[in-house]
């Protein structure tokens, strides 16, 4: 045994490109998994996939995809299924802040792609690599939540709402899949260093910020083959 908590083990993390998800390659990389990583950004991905070789990790199977096509998931998933027959966890960590507005000044284009990524292909998800978790003998799937869930702060509409729907969703699969044996959470990554964080503050000093590999402990708590956690939002901070 190597001692490494995801040794065998095959992860899928969608926005893996940077930020949040490519800590989580990063760190999972480590602990042994063999990573599919999804981004719409060939070159981001590439970038995240020379980094995990260089710190001694297996090469990651890479997937340019823009999620909004969300016909993508299904294919994504099938070949999955065809190249490894089951999905040992799933990451949902893609999303996007939508814009800082009043509701009513908000364009609905920006309200409908924001309830997409962060919500609609979430649901994608789980409806395409459902039956592949159920194959996995410790299926874990894992989605990226936020604070203003909850908070409701004005300004925040679209983002608030869609996450608070997202946190709904996936509570709701986890009291369907609780006799499995599968296990579904939520992160709150709280406030990270990240290029979102930045959007949403641009007058914040990122310095005073912790580092997107600085959450990753949550992460592989929730993936690991003990994990008892279900149906929960754990803090990350």
């Amino acid at each position: 045994m190597s001692g490494k908590i995801l040794e065998g083990r095959t992860a899928l993390i969608t926005g893996a490109s940077r930020g949040i998800g490519a800590a989580i390659a990063g760190r999972f990389a480590a602990e042994g998994a063999h990573l599919i990583l999804t981004a719409r950004t060939v070159g981001g991905l590439e970038e995240v996939d020379d980094a995990i070789r260089g710190a001694g990790g297996a090469k990651a199977t890479l997937v340019p995809a823009d999620l909004l096509d969300m016909d993508q998931i299904d294919r994504i998933a099938a070949a999955v299924y065809e190249r490894f027959g089951k999905l040992d966890v799933l990451v949902g960590n893609a999303g996007t802040l939508g814009i800082l507005s009043p509701v009513g000044h908000v364009d609905p284009k920006i309200w409908d792609e924001t309830m997409a990524l962060n919500v609609t292909v979430n649901y994608r998800l789980i409806r395409a690599f459902d039956s592949l978790l159920r194959l996995s003998d410790a299926g874990r799937a894992i989605f990226v939540s936020s604070g203003a869930a909850r908070s409701a702060k004005p300004y925040w509409g679209p983002y608030s709402a869609s996450k608070a729907a997202l946190e709904s969703l996936v509570r709701t699969y986890a009291g369907e899949v609780s006799k499995t044996n599968i296990r579904v959470n939520l992160v709150n990554p709280g406030g990270v260093r990240t290029a979102m964080r930045a959007q949403a503050f641009p007058g914040e000093d990122p310095m005073t910020l912790v580092t997107p590999q600085d959450v990753t402990d949550v992460f592989v708590q929730l993936a690991a083959l003990d994990c008892t956690s279900h149906g929960a939002t754990l803090n990350a901070q």
